[in-house]
This record gives C-alpha cells, sequence and structure tokens, in this order.
C-alpha cells in the first residue's frame, strides 16, 4: 500500500459510521440502565450535538497550537 492515500470521502464515511456505532453504544448503556427508551434515544441525541460542538471547540484549539508551543499567535514574549 505504498504511496496509498485514503481518500476524503472514505475519511468522511468512516467518521459518520463510527459516530452512529458510539451513539448506538451509547443509547444502549442508558437503556441497559433505565430500562426506558425515550430516556435512551435522547440521551443519544444530546450525546450527538454536544460531541459535535467539543469537537469543533478541540478542534479551534489545535490550530492556535505549534509544534512545541502553545498558542504562537503574536506572542509577547
Amino acid at each position: 500500500m505504498d504511496g496509498y492515500k485514503d481518500p476524503h470521502t472514505l475519511s468522511a464515511v468512516k467518521a459518520v459510521t463510527w459516530q452512529i456505532l458510539a451513539t448506538t453504544a451509547t443509547i444502549l448503556i442508558v437503556f441497559a440502565f433505565t430500562g426506558k427508551l425515550a430516556l435512551s434515544a435522547g440521551v443519544g441525541a444530546v450525546e450527538v450535538a454536544v460531541k459535535l460542538i467539543l469537537y469543533y471547540l478541540h478542534e479551534r484549539f489545535w490550530l492556535s497550537v505549534v509544534p512545541g508551543r502553545l498558542f504562537s499567535r503574536q506572542s509577547s514574549l
């Protein structure tokens, strides 16, 4: 597989299928503890929204990081 590049579409499909798997796991865990399907689905929906926002903030933070130095934007030091 020398020189193989992972196409962007494959990465997107992998991200979506991972999110489906992870959310399904969350729903099943909540259901196992509560026995309430509506609550479990609600927690799963909230999880997707919260993780989407957290991922965006995480990405924005790491865009401000330069290898070896945090917050490298026009440091006053």
